[in-house]
């Protein structure tokens, strides 16, 4: 008996430490996202099993965009909370495509309705701010991105998404479920989520890393590394919706 209570009193005493840990990464990370720099963000294996380098969007610059091509490579996305999603009237690309009447029967079968990984996708349509050239240079991303946050906060949001913003563009928009991580665990409502934590406009940019060497996802030990080479807070999805549940 005196080895099991000494065993749970170990047991008790590493699950204690090890949410002191997990509050900590947390804590750093929103501290990060508060000054305007980066976090990684990483779902599940269960899930895209990916590492995406997240930054609150109303600190975007050109170098943000700049980092995330050369450090991340995958694709520079917009995800934004439901709150804008329906002051915009924004629909999931994968509605739109299905209820359009110009697109065949044929064609509605390509339709991603549900990915791999169990998870409907979150992208709707992308944009371009008109005062863009091409769209694609990082000032570009960058002045499309810090826009559509300021949008937020804007009393008249549709009118000025309307008449500041063209589609197709070179951003694309992903859409939050309602109930953020208590419907959906992607990298787009982890994402909202730590913004919101961190009590800031509730859109981000993210971006998956990449692996240049094996061409596949960044696995989460190199992106690990990467985050400690480089002072950049690393935060579990697991742990982050175990923290969710208890908040």
């Amino acid at each position: 008996s005196t080895i099991k209570v000494v065993i749970t009193t170990l047991l008790v005493s590493f699950i204690i430490a090890t949410r002191r840990i997990s509050c900590m990464a947390l804590d750093q990370a929103l501290e990060s996202l508060k000054r305007g720099e980066f976090v990684l963000l990483y779902d599940s294996g269960k899930r895209e099993n990916e590492v995406d380098m997240v930054v609150a969007a109303q600190f975007v610059t050109p170098e943000h965009i700049s980092r995330m091509r050369q450090n991340a490579g995958g694709l520079i996305c917009l995800a934004i909370d439901d709150i804008l999603t329906k002051s915009l009237n924004l629909q999931y690309m994968h509605n739109i495509l299905s209820r359009s009447a110009d697109v065949d029967s044929d064609s509605k079968k390509m339709i991603m309705g549900t990915a791999p990984y169990g998870d409907h996708p979150t992208f709707s349509i992308t944009i371009n701010h008109k005062q863009t050239y091409t769209g694609i240079t990082d000032k570009d991303r960058a002045l499309t991105i810090k826009e559509m946050a300021e949008l937020y906060s804007s009393p008249d949001a549709k009118a000025k998404f309307v008449s500041s913003f063209a589609t197709p563009g070179h951003v694309p928009l992903l859409l939050a479920s309602s109930g953020l991580l208590a419907k959906r665990q992607g990298h787009t409502e982890m994402s909202v989520y730590l913004a919101k934590l961190a009590n800031l406009t509730p859109v981000t940019a993210i971006c998956e890393m990449m692996d240049g060497q094996t061409y596949k996802a960044l696995t989460p030990e190199k992106a690990q590394t990467f985050a400690k080479q480089n002072a950049i807070p690393f935060v579990d999805g697991k742990e982050l919706l175990e923290f969710s549940e208890v908040r």
